[in-house]
């Protein structure tokens, strides 16, 4: 009987990292970012049935690049643990930091197993607070670890050079076309430092918005609203057109009683012509006021 190679515990983890990594960066990237009233996800997704962004409870969201199969099964378990837990305490104990907890042990439990190969996902979950100053956002990678995040976060493709883009450029208290606009261009650089334009079509976005009046904070930005946000630079000349809309009937309506006035003098005047042809006289008022309306 052959005796089988020995590996190293540090030298098959190393390996079972390096596979997971590949498989993460053959996806493509998607980023998150707080913006004033919340958080924004923003990814590039030709598909309209296979989602990037999900919800996961009242105020949590959750975001994943990798295989689909496999963070679609930690999305499914993620939804039932909160469920459960909001069912059985309070809609208030499910927090996006005992998510991140479970999925963490999940990962690291799968990423340390002989057993079976290792998850090619990497998670975002971000929760959104009444303030920005209460959001939270956690990334948590292949190997089941979690990293508080602030401001911004990319996973997925070419995330180191999305990251280090975004943190140069994102800044608080931006409005969401802004932070949209930010995320897009970050998507759009490649590797090269050049520049592809990104349609609308090709862009999944959602966000948590804490200015909602329901409980549910979790919305899609598609169709129009997604491409009023895209061209905000345009719409921003909106408000200086609207006036002259609004001027147009104000203007049409002020000549209007002016000629009402100078209406009812012509009528007596034509209708009293014949006296001064029977008089033939040049000191009538009438005929001059004709000629003053003329």
């Amino acid at each position: 009987m052959s005796t089988p190679f020995y590996v190293s515990p540090q030298q098959a983890m190393a390996d079972r990292a390096e596979y997971a990594r590949k498989g993460i960066a053959r996806g493509r990237s998607l980023v998150v970012l707080q913006y004033a009233d919340g958080i924004v996800f923003v990814g590039e997704n030709p598909s309209r049935a296979l989602h990037k962004f999900s919800e996961i409870y009242d105020r949590i969201g959750f975001a994943a690049a990798g295989k689909y199969n496999e963070y679609e099964n930690l999305r499914i378990g993620g939804v039932r643990y909160a469920d459960l837990r909001g069912f059985t305490y309070d809609r208030d104990d499910v927090t996006a930091r005992g998510l991140a907890n479970v999925y963490a042990q999940t990962l690291g439990t799968i990423f340390s197993s002989a057993g079976e190969k290792p998850y090619e996902v990497e998670l975002v979950v971000a929760e959104v607070g009444a303030t920005p100053d209460g959001d939270q956002i956690y990334r948590l990678p292949h190997d089941g670890s979690i990293v508080d995040e602030h401001g911004s976060v990319a996973v997925g493709g070419s995330s180191e050079q999305i990251s280090s883009y975004l943190d140069q450029r994102h800044r608080d208290g931006m409005s969401l076309a802004e932070a949209l606009k930010l995320a897009v261009q970050a998507l759009s650089r490649d590797t090269n430092g050049g520049e592809r334009e990104i349609p609308a079509e090709r862009l999944e976005v959602a966000v948590l918005d804490r200015t909602r009046p329901q409980q549910r904070k979790f919305k899609r930005i598609v169709g129009r609203q997604l491409s009023r946000l895209l061209e905000a630079d345009g719409a921003a000349s909106t408000p200086t057109d609207a006036p002259s809309d609004t001027e147009e009937p104000d203007g049409g309506a002020t000549p209007a009683p002016a000629k009402t006035p100078s209406e009812p003098p012509e009528a007596p005047e034509t209708t009293e012509k014949p006296e001064p042809k029977a008089s033939e006289g040049k000191g009538s008022g009438k005929p001059d006021g004709e000629d003053t309306d003329e």
